[in-house]
């Protein structure tokens, strides 16, 4: 079956949206990745039909990502998306076999992510500016990002519907719109009590955001950058150091449950993990804290 690029690609989206359900963020990943590879096909390999790629082309692809400079895990993640694109064309009938069989993913170097302490992350919420209008949005942004653990693209999609804050929980819509359902401290709820007071109750709020928790001043849901913006300048005034996102607050959470006795698989359901692997990610990071103790305080410490 003779096909071409453009109509396999748009497929593919559709596959991802559809069958897949991916977020917006990811099917721009998958689908830039896939692209990249395709565009060395054409250019280096002449291959004009996707479904016509050989082994040695993959081969000769994951020698061109190590030449140009990616890391192994960049040429692990573009590996993966190269795979999805084969199952997707293997399902759809275009391609016979795989391609990727016997071809080995490079491995991953797995890089500890930056962690803040409780003092920091509490400097950090009490560095946040509560003269201005919208410090308390601000503030209940800071506390719900710790206290659930959430990614950016869930916080900025909470829906007041979802919030209970009798019970301390709201359902979040995370990747792939898995719904699970996060306990909010109460310090956060406090926050958002007081945001939706003081704040935004006062808001002219725009027509089709009357559900979204979190706004600005116009009335409209809040994108990613700001809230990259808003920890940004916080941590500026804060005076911290550490080069931290949004994200920082997310391995923050689920290190400090992990190094307070946490249960692993509930970690993993709160931060909405499907592999229990990842998870295990804090495990390690729970060993380092407790080896930097040893070292700045144990009297025979060689530190």
């Amino acid at each position: 079956m003779q096909t071409d690029w453009k109509s396999t690609l748009r497929g593919y989206n559709d596959y991802l949206a559809l069958e897949k359900g991916l977020s917006e963020n990811s099917i721009k990943a998958y689908l830039m990745d896939v692209r990249g590879f395709a565009e060395f096909l054409l250019g280096a390999c002449n291959v004009e039909n996707p479904n016509t790629f050989k082994p040695k082309h993959i081969e000769k692809y994951i020698s061109h990502m190590y030449d140009v400079g990616l890391s192994s895990n960049s040429q692990a993640r573009i590996i993966s998306g190269i795979r999805s694109f084969c199952k997707y064309m293997r399902i759809e009938k275009i391609m016979d076999n795989d391609p990727l069989e016997l071809i080995s993913t490079p491995k991953l170097s797995r890089r500890l992510p930056i962690v803040l302490t409780v003092d920091e992350i509490g400097d950090i919420i009490s560095a946040v500016d509560m003269s201005k209008t919208e410090g308390v949005r601000n503030r209940a942004i800071l506390e719900v990002l710790y206290s659930c653990g959430l990614r950016v693209s869930e916080l900025i999609n909470l829906q007041i519907s979802r919030l209970d804050l009798f019970d301390n929980v709201i359902i979040v819509i995370g990747k792939g719109n898995k719904e699970r359902i996060v306990p909010i401290g109460s310090q956060a709820c406090e926050a958002i009590v007081d945001y939706m007071d003081q704040y935004r109750c006062q808001l002219n709020i725009n027509e089709g955001h009357e559900d979204t928790l979190f706004l600005g001043r116009y009335g409209r849901g809040l994108t990613r950058q700001m809230i990259f913006t808003i920890l940004k300048n916080t941590s500026i005034r804060a005076r911290i150091k550490k080069k931290i996102s949004p994200h920082t607050f997310r391995h923050s959470f689920a290190t400090h449950l992990v190094e307070h006795g946490a249960d692993l698989r509930a970690v993993q359901e709160m931060l909405g993990h499907a592999q229990i692997t990842t998870t295990e990610l804090y495990t390690h990071l729970d060993k380092r804290y407790l080896q930097d103790q040893v070292n700045q305080f144990h009297p025979r410490s060689n530190s």
